[in-house]
């Protein structure tokens, strides 16, 4: 027999707000494979891989628009997506493991007595700096995808406003 899960399963599971799913279905990125005879969005097995996609493209700084380009065209795999998703995150924890290097070597010669040289100093500034890049660079992406939301959101908003009005 096929599991189906209503949106608020999924919101559970994921850690989406059922708001972000409709949403998702409402710009034909995410929708649902069936319904209730009462309509209520109904999720199988296959829309949990879709998401899957979705959410580590996502994750990778893809804008919803390229996303839905993306899992349109069926352009790269969900393997393709899986390998996407570690290699960027053997790259933070490369990143996150030569600062831990740096700090260490720097806590050792703060407990012993050999004096700390400016190249030491350098070292450490230079991987808490492209440790931070990264971060800023995450973040920005972030502030991008939501600012995307909210422009579609109103965008919308507007559209039904302007038909609302020439209706009256």
């Amino acid at each position: 027999m096929k599991r189906y899960w209503k949106v608020g399963d999924i919101a559970k599971l994921t850690g989406l707000t059922v708001r972000t799913l409709r949403f998702y279905d409402q710009i034909e990125l995410f929708s649902p494979s069936g319904q209730t005879e009462s309509g209520h969005r109904l999720y199988d097995e296959s829309d949990l891989v879709r998401l899957q996609q979705l959410l580590s493209l996502k994750e990778l700084g893809l804008s919803l628009d390229e996303i839905k380009s993306v899992l349109a065209g069926e352009q790269i795999s969900p393997l393709e997506i899986v390998n996407l998703q570690m290699a960027k995150l053997k790259e933070r924890i490369k990143l996150q493991q030569k600062l831990l290097e740096q700090l260490q070597h720097v806590s050792k010669l703060m407990q012993g007595t050999a004096p700390i040289t400016v190249e030491d100093f350098t070292q450490l500034l230079q991987a808490m700096k492209k440790n931070d890049e990264k971060l800023v660079i995450a973040r920005q992406m972030s502030w991008e995808r939501h600012l995307d939301v909210l422009g579609h959101f109103l965008t919308e908003v507007n559209e039904e406003t302007k038909l609302k009005e020439d209706n009256s």
